[in-house]
Order: C-alpha cells, then structure tokens, then sequence
C-alpha cells in the first residue's frame, strides 16, 4: 500500500497537525524531511540546533532571572511550527517590576520549549502565573477550526506506546513518517479559554494523546495576573486515567493562526516543585 503525504494549509489538516510539531519538539526530534528546516529549532542566541546539542534542563529558566531584551529567554528554545506559518514573538519585558516574557502574536503560532532531564510526576506541581491582555472572540478550544488560545502551557510525558490501541499506534506512524521523528507518549495542556469552563477536559481533534485542560475560561479577568499550581500526576489522570510516565519536557505557545486573529499575553516564571506526600 502506498501512502501519498502532502502539507497543506487547509482546514481539513492543519489545525491538528500544527499541535503535532510543537509536540515533536517536545519528543526531542527535529522535524526535517517534509516541511520545517533546520532553522525549526533555535537557542538563545538564534542558532539553529541539532537534537543532540539541545541540552538537558534540571529546572526550567526563569524569566524573572532575565534583563529584558529582545531573543529567546536563557535556557529556552524557540521552535518554529511551519515555514509558511507566521512566528509569535516572544520578549522578555520589564513589566510591572519585574522581568516577565510577552509573547505578541497576530495571525500567527510558534512557541518555545525546554528538554528536561526526566522525572517522575509524582508529587511534581506545575506553578506558574499568566496574564492575557486581548480578547478573542472567535476562539473556540473545543472546535478544531478555530483552536486558538492567548495562553498555552503544555507537559510532555514518557509512556510505553506499545499499548495503545491501533488508532493511535497509526497516529504515531502517520506523525514519524511525516518528520521522521517521534512525539512524545502523552502530553497536557493548560490553556486560556475563551469559550469552554474552567476544569474542562478537552481532547485534540487528530489524537487522544493530547488532552487540554482549561484553568481560565473567558475573558472577565483581562488584565489581571492569574496565578496556578497543578498537581501533575491528578491532572493525568484525570485526563488519561493511567498512571503518569516521566516527564521529559515543557513548552508554550501562544497562538492566533487559525482564527486570524492578534493577541497580546505575559507569562511569568513557570516552576516545577516537587511537594511532600501527606
């Protein structure tokens, strides 16, 4: 049998596909034979890097420990989602007193991530705060045409894929024969919402292995700095009802391309703390 894959940018393929290369980052492969170039993975410094040279994280970088400039923040990689794609443009800013990254986005996706060294979920809380500044209305997370969010953070998982049913297990090949590469077991992602509730469980259209789970919902509290702590191992399985795998990897992405739209939004620091079992 043979199989015929083409990009393209129409509605029928695109919106699950973008998610896909931000999540092939996370696998830590670099996508390469059918559409991004090896410009797809940048440093700091903006130097295209290689899956090897991109090193491990202990922790992640905090954007308060930052002067503002422009680039991509210390120990952050920038990751481009499509050559034909616009870029989102990060910045760390001096806001409000401190030092915090915007990320400013118009008809546009593409996000930053850091490889971690593996970890165990267990008692792992995923803290950090967010703040959106625009609306957008047309914004729908549970419609894949119109899957656009001012806030994304996503979590990355190991997992053992031999036991995933057929469907999937062709969803991996589909995405390896693609880019080459593989993407990670499962993944999470907490998102601003503009239309679903708060604790909403959504799942991407193109695969069960991504589960988005809304911690704000709306835009009544614009403008305002939103503060989260997750328990990453609930949050899983919630999500997935299995037990977690390891933890490899984070990103965000802020993105507008579906809804052709502009956003303005601020993350602060994101923090991997490890708390005490009661």
């Amino acid at each position: 049998m043979v199989y015929q894959i083409k990009f393209t940018t129409s509605r029928s393929i695109y919106p699950g596909l973008r998610i896909y290369f931000l999540l092939l980052w996370l696998g830590f492969g670099l996508v390469g034979c059918a559409g991004l170039n090896k410009s797809a993975i940048q440093d700091e410094s903006g130097q295209s890097l290689q899956m090897d040279q991109i090193p491990e994280q202990e922790s992640l970088p905090k954007f308060s420990a930052n002067t503002a400039r422009d680039g991509t923040p210390t120990g952050w990689n920038f990751y481009r989602i499509a050559p034909y794609k616009k870029n989102t443009v990060y910045r760390l800013e001096n806001y409000q007193g401190k030092t915090a990254l915007s990320a400013n986005s118009k008809t546009s996706a593409s996000g930053l991530a850091v490889k971690l060294r593996p970890r165990s979920a267990q008692n792992l809380w995923l803290k950090w705060e967010w703040k959106a500044l625009q609306p957008m209305a047309d914004a729908d997370n549970a419609d894949r045409y119109h899957d656009d969010a001012p806030l994304r953070i996503l979590i990355a998982f190991d997992g053992n894929k031999s036991k995933l049913p057929l469907k999937e297990k062709l969803n991996f090949e589909m995405a390896s024969l693609i880019s080459g590469q593989e993407i990670p077991y499962a993944t999470l992602m907490y998102i601003w919402s503009g239309k679903s509730p708060i604790d909403t469980v959504l799942e991407n259209a193109q695969t069960s292995r991504i589960k988005m789970i809304v911690v704000d919902s709306g835009w009544e509290n614009l403008g305002e700095w939103r503060k989260h702590e997750r328990d990453l191992a609930s949050d899983y399985r919630l999500a997935y009802g299995e037990a977690p795998g390891q933890i490899i990897g984070v990103a965000l992405l802020t993105d507008t391309d579906n809804t052709k739209s502009e956003t303005r939004a601020f993350y602060g620091d994101i923090e991997l703390i490890r708390k005490n079992q009661k």
